[in-house]
Protein backbone atom coordinates (compact mmCIF):
# COMPACT_ATOMS: atom_id res chain seq x y z
CA UNK A 1 0.00 0.00 0.00
CA UNK A 2 1.30 3.43 -0.90
CA UNK A 3 1.40 5.94 1.95
CA UNK A 4 0.22 9.48 1.32
CA UNK A 5 -0.90 12.79 2.76
CA UNK A 6 -3.21 15.14 0.84
CA UNK A 7 -2.90 18.91 1.25
CA UNK A 8 -6.18 20.54 2.25
CA UNK A 9 -4.96 24.10 2.80
CA UNK A 10 -1.77 26.10 3.07
CA UNK A 11 -1.02 29.44 4.75
CA UNK A 12 2.29 31.25 4.28
CA UNK A 13 3.80 32.22 7.64
CA UNK A 14 7.13 33.67 6.47
CA UNK A 15 8.75 34.58 3.18
CA UNK A 16 12.43 35.54 3.06
CA UNK A 17 15.34 35.75 0.64
CA UNK A 18 16.20 32.03 0.85
CA UNK A 19 13.14 30.24 2.29
CA UNK A 20 9.38 30.42 2.60
CA UNK A 21 7.54 28.75 5.50
CA UNK A 22 3.97 27.52 5.29
CA UNK A 23 1.56 25.88 7.71
CA UNK A 24 -0.39 23.22 5.83
CA UNK A 25 -3.43 21.21 6.85
CA UNK A 26 -3.29 17.68 5.45
CA UNK A 27 -5.59 14.69 5.25
CA UNK A 28 -3.89 11.49 6.40
CA UNK A 29 -4.41 8.09 4.83
CA UNK A 30 -6.72 7.11 7.74
CA UNK A 31 -9.02 10.05 6.94
CA UNK A 32 -7.95 12.20 9.91
CA UNK A 33 -6.31 15.61 9.54
CA UNK A 34 -3.06 17.04 10.85
CA UNK A 35 -0.82 20.05 10.30
CA UNK A 36 2.59 20.23 8.66
CA UNK A 37 5.10 23.06 8.95
CA UNK A 38 6.96 23.19 5.63
CA UNK A 39 10.12 25.06 4.72
CA UNK A 40 10.13 25.73 0.97
CA UNK A 41 13.59 26.08 -0.60
CA UNK A 42 14.65 26.31 -4.26
CA UNK A 43 17.29 23.64 -3.67
CA UNK A 44 21.01 23.58 -4.18
CA UNK A 45 23.87 22.06 -6.14
CA UNK A 46 27.03 20.47 -4.76
CA UNK A 47 30.14 19.34 -6.65
CA UNK A 48 33.13 17.12 -5.87
CA UNK A 49 36.04 18.28 -8.05
CA UNK A 50 38.74 15.64 -8.48
CA UNK A 51 42.25 16.85 -9.28
CA UNK A 52 44.77 15.03 -11.49
CA UNK A 53 46.45 13.96 -8.22
CA UNK A 54 43.18 12.21 -7.20
CA UNK A 55 42.36 14.75 -4.50
CA UNK A 56 39.06 16.50 -3.90
CA UNK A 57 38.48 20.17 -3.21
CA UNK A 58 36.72 21.09 0.02
CA UNK A 59 35.94 24.58 1.25
CA UNK A 60 36.25 25.76 4.85
CA UNK A 61 33.66 28.34 5.82
CA UNK A 62 31.78 29.69 8.80
CA UNK A 63 28.15 28.56 9.00
CA UNK A 64 26.16 31.02 11.08
CA UNK A 65 23.29 28.64 11.97
CA UNK A 66 25.76 26.25 13.65
CA UNK A 67 28.16 28.91 14.91
CA UNK A 68 31.21 27.09 13.56
CA UNK A 69 33.46 26.58 10.56
CA UNK A 70 32.65 23.53 8.46
CA UNK A 71 34.48 21.59 5.75
CA UNK A 72 32.17 21.12 2.76
CA UNK A 73 32.19 20.40 -0.93
CA UNK A 74 31.65 23.55 -3.01
CA UNK A 75 27.91 24.20 -3.20
CA UNK A 76 25.29 26.87 -3.50
CA UNK A 77 21.59 27.53 -3.60
CA UNK A 78 19.58 27.49 -6.80
CA UNK A 79 17.73 30.51 -8.06
CA UNK A 80 14.10 29.78 -8.92
CA UNK A 81 14.06 27.69 -12.10
CA UNK A 82 17.86 27.50 -12.35
CA UNK A 83 19.40 24.38 -13.89
CA UNK A 84 21.18 22.48 -11.07
CA UNK A 85 24.06 21.40 -13.32
CA UNK A 86 24.78 24.97 -14.38
CA UNK A 87 24.62 26.03 -10.72
CA UNK A 88 27.17 23.33 -9.80
CA UNK A 89 29.49 24.57 -12.54
CA UNK A 90 29.06 28.15 -11.33
CA UNK A 91 29.82 27.25 -7.71
CA UNK A 92 32.95 25.34 -8.72
CA UNK A 93 34.32 28.43 -10.41
CA UNK A 94 33.16 30.86 -7.72
CA UNK A 95 34.34 28.93 -4.67
CA UNK A 96 37.38 27.01 -5.92
CA UNK A 97 38.53 28.82 -9.04
CA UNK A 98 38.38 25.85 -11.40
CA UNK A 99 36.32 24.63 -14.32
CA UNK A 100 36.04 21.05 -15.52
CA UNK A 101 35.76 19.25 -18.83
CA UNK A 102 34.11 16.10 -17.46
CA UNK A 103 31.13 15.77 -15.14
CA UNK A 104 29.18 12.98 -13.51
CA UNK A 105 25.78 13.21 -11.85
CA UNK A 106 25.71 11.67 -8.38
CA UNK A 107 21.93 12.02 -8.04
CA UNK A 108 19.92 13.94 -5.48
CA UNK A 109 20.07 14.36 -1.72
CA UNK A 110 17.11 15.29 0.54
CA UNK A 111 18.83 16.94 3.54
CA UNK A 112 15.84 17.49 5.84
CA UNK A 113 12.87 15.48 4.54
CA UNK A 114 10.82 15.82 7.74
CA UNK A 115 9.95 19.47 7.22
CA UNK A 116 11.72 20.92 4.16
CA UNK A 117 11.34 20.34 0.41
CA UNK A 118 14.97 21.23 -0.41
CA UNK A 119 16.70 18.98 -2.94
CA UNK A 120 20.48 19.16 -3.36
CA UNK A 121 21.78 17.92 -6.70
CA UNK A 122 25.14 16.17 -6.41
CA UNK A 123 27.85 16.14 -9.07
CA UNK A 124 31.48 15.16 -9.55
CA UNK A 125 33.94 16.81 -11.91
CA UNK A 126 37.39 16.00 -13.26
CA UNK A 127 39.86 17.18 -15.89
CA UNK A 128 40.08 20.53 -14.14
CA UNK A 129 41.45 23.88 -15.34
CA UNK A 130 42.11 27.03 -13.35
CA UNK A 131 39.83 30.05 -13.66
CA UNK A 132 39.31 33.17 -11.59
CA UNK A 133 37.75 32.54 -8.18
CA UNK A 134 34.99 35.07 -7.56
CA UNK A 135 33.13 34.69 -4.26
CA UNK A 136 29.79 36.33 -3.57
CA UNK A 137 30.00 39.65 -1.74
CA UNK A 138 28.96 38.07 1.59
CA UNK A 139 30.94 34.83 1.16
CA UNK A 140 34.26 34.06 2.85
CA UNK A 141 35.88 30.65 2.50
CA UNK A 142 39.14 28.83 1.94
CA UNK A 143 39.44 26.00 -0.61
CA UNK A 144 41.83 23.11 0.04
CA UNK A 145 42.48 19.71 -1.55
CA UNK A 146 42.35 16.44 0.38
CA UNK A 147 42.91 12.81 -0.61
CA UNK A 148 40.02 10.35 -0.55
CA UNK A 149 41.55 8.70 2.54
CA UNK A 150 41.89 12.05 4.33
CA UNK A 151 38.27 12.95 3.61
CA UNK A 152 37.01 9.56 4.77
CA UNK A 153 39.00 9.91 8.01
CA UNK A 154 37.65 13.45 8.52
CA UNK A 155 34.09 12.13 8.11
CA UNK A 156 34.63 9.22 10.49
CA UNK A 157 36.22 11.52 13.08
CA UNK A 158 33.32 14.05 12.82
CA UNK A 159 35.57 16.71 11.30
CA UNK A 160 33.20 16.78 8.32
CA UNK A 161 29.59 17.01 9.51
CA UNK A 162 27.88 18.37 6.40
CA UNK A 163 25.32 15.90 5.06
CA UNK A 164 25.60 16.74 1.36
CA UNK A 165 29.38 16.37 1.52
CA UNK A 166 29.16 13.00 3.28
CA UNK A 167 26.51 11.70 0.86
CA UNK A 168 28.29 12.91 -2.28
CA UNK A 169 31.70 11.66 -1.11
CA UNK A 170 30.56 8.11 -0.31
CA UNK A 171 28.44 7.83 -3.45
CA UNK A 172 31.35 9.04 -5.59
CA UNK A 173 33.75 6.67 -3.86
CA UNK A 174 31.39 3.71 -4.41
CA UNK A 175 30.82 4.57 -8.09
CA UNK A 176 34.55 4.99 -8.74
CA UNK A 177 35.51 1.77 -6.94
CA UNK A 178 32.76 -0.14 -8.75
CA UNK A 179 33.77 1.31 -12.11
CA UNK A 180 30.25 2.66 -12.67
CA UNK A 181 30.90 6.42 -12.49
CA UNK A 182 29.67 7.88 -15.79
CA UNK A 183 31.64 11.03 -16.62
CA UNK A 184 30.67 12.96 -19.74
CA UNK A 185 32.66 15.62 -21.54
CA UNK A 186 31.07 19.07 -21.46
CA UNK A 187 32.19 22.04 -23.51
CA UNK A 188 32.57 25.21 -21.39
Amino acid sequence: MAHFEKKISSVDKFSGRVIRVSLDEVELENGKTSTREVVHHNGGACIAAITDENKIYLVHQFRYAYGEELWELPAGKLEKGEDPFLAAQRELGEEVGVTAKEYCSLGQFYPTCGYCNEIIYLYAARNLSACEMHLDEDEFLTPQCFSFDEIETMILEDKIKDGKTIAAFFKLKALLSGGTAKFSTVQN
